[in-house]
């Protein structure tokens, strides 16, 4: 049995030093008997005890399939039962978990496949228009003549079974069922044996990070990593076994399986899941009919939410907490949801896959002011800084450069890219985010943008974050992005794509003389364009840099893009 006693800021968390399979032991000798998880379409529910021999039962299957610790698998699907169950029981058995990225295509699926090296793979049938299986064989097509646990590819060396979650049999998978009756061949004191070899800092997930440009990198993250992240992210929240999250994003992400999952495991809280995946309207069923006490979301989310037709008669009287994290969020956002929405001690958080996710946070008790204004303060065990981006020296408090964190969070390294790896994280361990940011003088820091974000418009720098903020405050606008465009006079020039609120009308001559009220005339954007919705991610990140192409092409500044500067 492991001791438990109360945590502060300042005492050394319960699960330091232990996996993750072994904190699920003990949350559910605490919690035998509350909610674990639930999925609410369809219905499906499992206490911690439940969810704990689950965990074995499946564990025990992976074992008769012949993965051992330091094998890789990898998970493709959206938000359904069988994803928690995997990263929990792969965990039990130090078989490294490798997040896929529901949407990716053919190719990328091929590069994730190939780079992480899995062993073995698990996906659903389809979801929407897109059909997993179809995408599987386009990008390895030796699946066509394979038989279960036989695949022999040049293409991928390592990979050797499928697993299908749902649908139809395929010749060379094996089904969900016949697996877990696969697992009756290994007894359960095998997994057990294995538990007790594992470390707490071994490698134990892989994630891809979707960057802007080149391809992934697969930040690799120790059951040490995610589960400290896990216990402060918590504390922030004052999470406890009364708390019930509403968990909307996706699970392949780190907000999903280390502040979603991981985060209730630690703190004996029950995972909501409202759907697999973001619906707005299925996100506040889940709220009311589960009562649901803390809401995760990126902004686009919280946005989507408060829009919603049906928002105006909901029953959220539950809600208390949650994180709002995964890209800027709007401080007049953040007012709307603390007030209007109820969730009084919504938290906002910082950081990037890269930390394991979150290297900052505020925190329930902070003053109004600093939580719907900054992004909290480091969690305990980590540190951090703003440097000069060029001269890497630190920088005093209210200078923007970039910001740096360096502490129990930092990843492992990016899998098989040593190179890369060196260019984020320097010989004093310091992770360099590529963020913009600035530190207050009572400890806080804020997030100004990207350093590629920023916008050179003849020798001055414009900080797209400064001049979305202006304008989340007009009466008519919902949401606001912000970028630079080629323009051969000045370097570039600002360009504004606003959504108007539903049933508001708004003229750019209208916005443009709001900005100019409080804004340098040389932040004022010089394009405008009136949009219903913006390019995202599956995560609900907006991509600016379509935006940037999309507004090339339509304003036919191709030639002017291609003009080379030092």
């Amino acid at each position: 049995m492991i001791a438990i006693r109360n945590q502060d800021e300042t005492s050394k968390p319960w699960v330091d030093g232990l996996t993750i399979g072994q904190v699920l032991t003990e949350t559910a000798r605490r919690h035998p008997n509350h909610d674990a998880f639930v999925f609410c379409d369809p219905p499906h529910r499992m206490t911690w005890s439940e969810l704990d021999d689950a965990v074995t039962h499946c564990a025990r299957g992976l074992l008769a399939l012949g993965f051992r610790p330091g094998d890789h698998f990898g998970v493709w699907a959206t938000n359904v039962p069988q994803w928690v169950l995997l990263q929990f029981a792969t965990a039990r058995i130090g078989v490294v978990l490798v997040n896929i990225n529901p949407s990716y295509r053919a190719d990328e699926l091929k590069y994730a496949l190939q780079q992480s090296e899995v062993r073995g793979i698990a996906l659903i049938d389809h979801h929407k228009s897109t059909h997993f299986w179809e995408l599987l064989e386009k990008a390895c097509p030796d699946l066509a003549t394979a038989s279960p646990g036989a695949l022999e590819s040049a293409d991928f060396p390592k990979l050797k079974w499928v697993v299908g979650l749902r649908g139809d049999p395929h010749r060379y998978a094996m089904m969900w069922d016949d697996f877990l009756k696969r697992a009756e061949t290994v007894p359960a004191a095998n997994v057990a044996e294995i538990s007790e070899t594992l470390r707490c800092t071994d490698a134990i997930n892989i994630q891809y990070t979707s960057g802007t440009t080149g391809h992934p990198k697969g930040a690799t993250l120790s059951h040490r990593n995610v589960l400290l992240n896990a216990f402060y992210a918590g504390q922030s929240q004052r999470l406890g076994p009364q708390d019930r999250i509403a968990l909307p994003v996706p699970l392949y992400h780190c907000f999903g399986c280390v502040l979603g999952t991981l985060c209730c495991l630690v703190h004996g809280a029950a995972m909501v899941f409202p759907s697999e995946c973001f619906s707005a309207g299925a996100t506040l069923d889940a709220i009311e009919k589960e009562r649901c006490t803390a809401l995760y979301g990126v902004p686009t989310m919280f946005i989507a939410q408060l829009e919603h037709p049906s928002y105006a008669g909901r029953d959220l009287a539950s809600l208390r907490t949650g994180i709002m994290a995964g890209s800027p969020c709007p401080i007049e956002l953040m007012k709307r949801v603390t007030a209007d929405m109820g969730a009084s001690e919504m938290t906002i958080g910082y950081g990037q896959t890269e930390a394991s996710p979150l290297i900052t946070q505020t925190r329930t008790d902070d003053p109004i002011e600093l939580r719907v204004g900054t992004v909290g303060r480091p969690l305990p065990g980590f540190e951090a800084k703003i440097v000069d981006p060029i001269t890497n020296q630190k920088l005093e408090d209210g200078q923007q450069g970039e910001f740096c964190g360096r502490g129990h969070g930092v990843m492992l390294g990016y899998y098989n890219m040593p190179d890369k790896t060196a260019a984020v994280i320097d010989d004093e361990g310091w992770l360099h985010t590529g963020d913009l940011g600035m530190r207050q003088s009572n400890g806080y820091f804020r997030i100004t943008g990207r350093l590629h974000d920023m916008i050179i418009r003849g020798g001055e720098n414009i900080y797209p974050r400064e001049i979305e903020e202006r304008l989340y405050q007009h009466p008519a606008v919902e949401d606001v992005q912000v970028v630079g465009v080629p323009d051969r006079r000045f370097g570039e020039a600002v360009l504004a794509w606003v959504k108007p609120k539903a049933g508001c009308e708004v003229t750019e001559d209208e916005l443009r003389e709001f900005c100019s009220e409080s804004l340098a005339r040389y932040k004022v954007p010089y394009y405008w364009k009136f949009v219903d919705q913006f390019p995202t991610t599956v995560t609900g990140k907006i991509q600016k840099y379509k935006i940037r192409e999309t507004a090339i092409e339509e304003l036919g500044l191709q030639a002017i893009a291609k003009i080379e500067t030092a």
